[in-house]
């Protein structure tokens, strides 16, 4: 009879130990979740960011409509997928804690220089914004590779055209 009750009693302990471990577990994944919400907020904004500087730099310097006229696309493309939940990524931003907003960036000594570091801050962007959507939203992920993959179709046609103007 004893033995039964301590059977018993052990049991119940595992049980509760199962259920705290599951509880964390959940925890654990719900706080993931929020972090991975910051991480697709700051890479959205990364991403835009680069976007706008290159197509600023079609527009205004090299004056090229077309090619503008398709970095903005994707753009809009690019904000159109994750638009429903702005609200609720903006609500993870935390730049006022970020230690990575006080890094030095390197400086860019002509126009080439700002146009290729863009470029690679898009493709790097739309890399994160890939992987960490499949854990937030599995079907959007191909939406970014795809765009990522547009991006270095524009890259390569940017510099075609531009390599003697720019002296890459």
């Amino acid at each position: 009879m004893v033995l039964n009750k301590k059977k018993e009693i052990l049991k119940k302990i595992d049980n509760c130990l199962a259920l705290k471990n599951f509880n964390n577990l959940q925890r654990n994944h719900f706080e993931q979740r929020e972090s991975v919400k910051r991480i697709l907020d700051a890479n959205l904004n990364r991403c835009r960011e680069g976007l706008r500087v290159i197509e600023d730099s079609l527009r205004f310097v090299l004056n090229d409509e077309i090619f503008y006229k398709k970095i903005r696309s994707i753009r809009h493309d690019i904000d159109k997928i994750f638009r429903n939940r702005y609200a609720e990524f903006m609500q993870k931003r935390n730049s006022h804690d970020d230690f990575g907003k006080w890094l030095m960036e390197t400086s860019k000594k002509k126009m080439s220089d700002v146009i290729v570091s863009n470029f690679k801050r898009i493709q790097e962007s739309l890399r994160v914004l890939e992987e960490y959507s499949k854990i937030f939203e599995p079907t959007v992920s191909i939406c970014f590779k795809r765009e990522r993959y547009a991006i270095y179709v524009m890259e390569k046609l940017v510099y075609l055209r531009y390599k003697n103007f720019l002296n890459i």
